[in-house]
């Protein structure tokens, strides 16, 4: 029996905790939270926060990314791939013996030696398309070194950039929510003293916990950042640190006709797609020369008992029933397929520091016209809408919705300096301006 009253006991408040926490008032809703454990520990409280710059962490990245280093070995693969190229044919040397045995009366018995060296001559034209294509194909890795570095460079920063929203709209939001807890101390005295209705309150409660949840929201999204970028450094990032730097707007980035020539000059991709073209080139030089691959030079000595014969022989490959047509037209339909890629990636690459530079004026102009006028507008609508419900000429309704507004253009303003950065990286990643910096 005294079980089964434990147990309905149990049950009973099992189902009222959740009442129990509905009922509880705003004051508890709104009163900070305990530290946890796991934030007191001793060990996490002395552990150090580490800050860096941009510039620090970009370099830590192309330090220690996996990519970049994969590319880093497929050059070297590449110059590896030359020594292979320019390596000779080895001679050939063979050796037999046997015993002459005589049959007739004139023939003299006894042992037989015969050895041959051999040595191909490759055809020059053969070798040096060969060659020629292998350094092609070095530079083809070493530009796409500086592609995937270029790319890895303009990821990290936006990923940098994309924290630094997060983080201003985080402290801005924090800002809000303290802003929004003294009006609501203002509004539950006007309540208690029967000045202002019920609903007033309720209405600032929700309020604050609308404005912590978005504040959450934008600090769990700045955290997602920063691991972000962890992820490009291959976790070799400690624990606790934290990155420095602001969201501030740019300069003007230059004239598009001089961003345009910049692009075609030291754009990676573009530079890998025209060293393919040469690689292809050269390939298709090599197909047709591997019509006449070379000749063998050959000299054989055969001793006998009583005679010793010495020859000199060459042996060369005719090309009458195959003459490499298959693959000469392969070679060369790969020499078109690269050349309409470097076509079609000129013209998309235009097209695209055009759309870039478009959207970092437009960014830039939403910025000024943000940050000069909108901002102030918000920020005085909310200062008049405090002061006339502190004199009972307005109502809550009309400061939440001035806090809102102000709020709204705020993010806009953050948002609108986001894009003047992602816009000014794209086109710094286009014009290879991150590719012409020292390798790493």
């Amino acid at each position: 029996m005294k079980k089964i009253e434990i147990w309905r006991y149990c049950t009973a408040s099992l189902l009222l905790w959740p009442a129990a926490v509905l009922a509880q008032p705003a004051d508890a809703a709104s009163a900070p939270a305990r530290p946890s454990a796991l934030a007191s520990s001793p060990v996490l409280a002395e552990e150090p926060v580490i800050a860096y710059e941009l510039e620090a962490l970009i370099q830590l990245v192309l330090t220690h990314n996996p990519n970049l280093q994969g590319a880093l070995r497929l050059r070297e693969q590449a110059e590896a791939g030359i020594v292979t190229a320019q390596a000779f044919a080895n001679p050939r040397v063979e050796y037999s013996q046997g015993r002459n045995e005589g049959r007739v009366p004139s023939a003299v018995p006894g042992d037989v030696h015969n050895w041959t060296v051999s040595q191909f001559l490759e055809n020059p034209s053969l070798r040096s398309a060969r060659i020629e294509a292998a350094r092609a194909g070095q530079t083809v890795s070493f530009h796409q070194v500086a592609q995937t570095r270029s790319e890895l460079i303009a990821q990290v920063q936006l990923r940098a950039f994309e924290y630094f929203l997060r983080r201003d709209e985080a402290t801005a939001l924090t800002a809000d929510v303290v802003l929004l807890e003294q009006v609501r101390e203002r509004v539950k005295a006007r309540v208690d003293s029967g000045e202002a209705a019920r609903y007033e309150i309720i209405k600032a409660d929700a309020e604050i916990i609308n404005a912590r949840q978005r504040q959450r929201s934008a600090a769990l999204l700045a955290e997602q950042a920063l691991l972000s970028l962890n992820r490009l450094a291959a976790g070799q990032l400690p624990r606790n640190w934290i990155l420095k730097g602001e969201l501030d707007a740019v300069q003007p980035f230059g004239e598009l006709e001089e961003l345009l020539a910049l692009a075609k000059l030291s754009n990676p991709e573009l530079k890998v797609l025209n060293s393919q073209l040469d690689r292809a080139r050269r390939q298709l030089e090599g197909a047709r020369s591997s019509r006449w691959p070379g000749l063998d030079l050959r000299y054989t000595q055969n001793a006998a008992p009583d005679i010793r014969q010495n020859t000199l022989g060459v042996q060369v490959q005719i090309p009458l029933f195959d003459q490499k047509r298959g693959p000469i037209a392969e070679a060369g339909k790969e020499y078109e397929r690269a050349r309409l890629r470097v076509d079609g990636r000129q013209a998309e690459l235009e097209q695209q520091i055009i759309l870039a530079w478009k959207s970092l004026e437009m960014a830039r102009i939403r910025v000024e016209a943000l940050s000069q006028g909108v901002m102030r507008d918000a920020e005085a609508a909310l200062r008049v809408a405090q002061a006339a419900y502190r004199f009972g000429e307005r109502g809550i309704l009309d400061v939440l919705d001035a806090q809102r507004v102000l709020q709204a253009v705020r993010s806009d303003l953050l948002d609108a300096r986001y894009s003047v950065q992602a816009a000014r990286i794209e086109l710094e990643l286009l014009t290879g301006r991150y590719a012409g910096e020292s390798n790493p």
